[in-house]
């Protein structure tokens, strides 16, 4: 989702807490832990390049685990690489507009996937949702250097839209998550501003990669609620209620929609089936109503029907999977709206546990969070039992209003959370 101007932000969140209902949770009243280190700060400024940071993923080089990398999307300001140690060590610019008229690159959500064949043998790469240009650009990962390289075939189509005036109209791709199946690899990505959803398989084309589509599914957009009447989340008149966190595990896609729940569907082949709803927000079924001059929604709480979940706070953002082998572990999820991170048991889907990212000697915590990953795998001395990084909305401590990413030690949540 976008990120407010600092004050705004600042002053939006006091009237959310304002409003929320008593038996809300927050980051206030959660187990906190906290960042053993934090990456540069991001300024969405024109000094600062337009750089927002969103969304990271985790590369692990299986063979020496202390170089891996964190690869995390800065929107207008592209991708960025950096080490264990929060070090930038690369950045890529996003495409420029294709002609005046147009809107340049923007880069929303990441991911990695192993293993794939190519031309010339297998790679590791990096996927990356291009909302700006409706494309995915694609980078395969030198293990060696510790570099990206730009390998996205010159005349990639666009997800989802049918010409470049479509493509302005910024109802372009968003949300991403990819996997492999028998060393083939594929692209969830979602659309903005709707709930569709689009599975994309990668083409290798020599040293190139391009991609196509093989299926789409739409999730609903307005719902029957228990007592008969229809319940459709409030935004801007024309604008659906969209996903943006997505993370695969095995044979199923979770899939944020931010302002109804938490979904699950299965992925097999070439195939989106059977979505079912895991978790709902809080404000699901609450009456609301959109104001045009403020541009925002204002919900009314006392018509609460009670219908909605009492874990997550809308928005639902960043989904990764913790990964504990035999099918253990926890599908974390960030609720953007109280800055917490919950926990879900990976083999049941029960909620487990509520955690924040607090601030510590180290770096400051994690508010607002968009992206999350995980990765169980040790990685070195620093991290020996995994690591999870995190978008931090409202990043303090620079010299003028910020965002990065903290990197936390998996050890510091596991203390917080029952073995599954």
């Amino acid at each position: 989702m976008p990120t407010r101007p600092w004050i705004a932000a600042a002053l939006a969140a006091a009237v959310v807490a304002a409003l929320l209902p008593a038996h809300t949770a927050s980051a206030a009243t959660a187990p906190g832990v906290t960042p053993s280190l934090e990456t540069p700060p991001l300024f969405d400024d024109d000094e600062g390049r337009n750089a927002d940071a969103d969304d990271p993923a985790i590369w692990v080089d299986h063979h020496r685990p202390a170089r891996s990398l964190v690869i995390a999307t800065a929107k207008d300001a592209g991708l960025r690489v950096y080490d264990l140690g929060g070090r930038e060590l690369q950045s890529f610019a996003a495409p420029p507009a294709p002609d005046p008229d147009s809107e340049p690159g923007r880069f929303n959500n990441v991911d990695v996937v192993y293993g794939v064949r190519v031309g010339y043998g297998a790679a590791d790469l990096a996927i990356v949702t291009d909302r700006g240009r409706d494309q995915l650009r694609i980078y395969r990962i030198d293990p060696l250097r510790r570099r990206l390289v730009d390998v996205t075939a010159t005349d990639v189509p666009f997800l989802f839209s049918n010409d470049q005036d479509e493509v302005n109209e910024a109802t372009t791709s968003y949300g991403l998550a990819a996997y492999t199946r028998h060393g083939t690899a594929y692209a969830l990505a979602s659309r903005r501003h709707t709930s569709s959803l689009g599975l994309f398989r990668l083409q290798p084309r020599g040293d190139r990669i391009g991609y196509h589509r093989v299926d789409t599914l739409a999730l609903p957009a307005s719902f029957r609620l228990p007592d008969g009447t229809r319940w459709q989340p409030c935004d801007e008149p024309g604008v659906g209620p969209q996903v943006e966190g997505m993370t695969v595990d095995g044979d199923t896609l979770y899939a944020a929609q931010e302002d109804v729940g938490l979904w699950r569907l299965s992925v097999r082949g070439d195939r989106l089936r059977a979505p079912s709803i895991v978790d709902r927000v809080r404000e699901y079924g609450v009456p609301a109503s959109y104001d045009l001059e403020t541009e925002e929604c204002t919900l009314d709480w006392s018509r609460d029907p009670g219908f909605g979940g009492t874990r997550i706070s809308a928005d639902v953002e960043g989904l990764t999977i913790y990964d504990a082998g035999h099918g253990r572990g926890y599908l974390l999820v960030s609720s953007q709206g109280d800055s917490t991170f919950l926990a879900y048991g990976r083999r049941t889907n029960r909620f487990i546990a509520r955690f924040a990212v607090t601030d510590g000697p180290a770096a400051d915590g994690a508010q607002h969070s968009d992206g999350a990953a995980v990765v169980s795998a040790p990685l070195g001395r620093a991290f020996p039992g995994g690591l999870l990084v995190v978008h931090d909305g409202e990043n303090t401590g620079a010299a003028r209003p910020s965002t990065n990413f903290k990197y936390v030690d998996w050890r510091a949540v596991a203390r917080l959370l029952p073995t599954t």
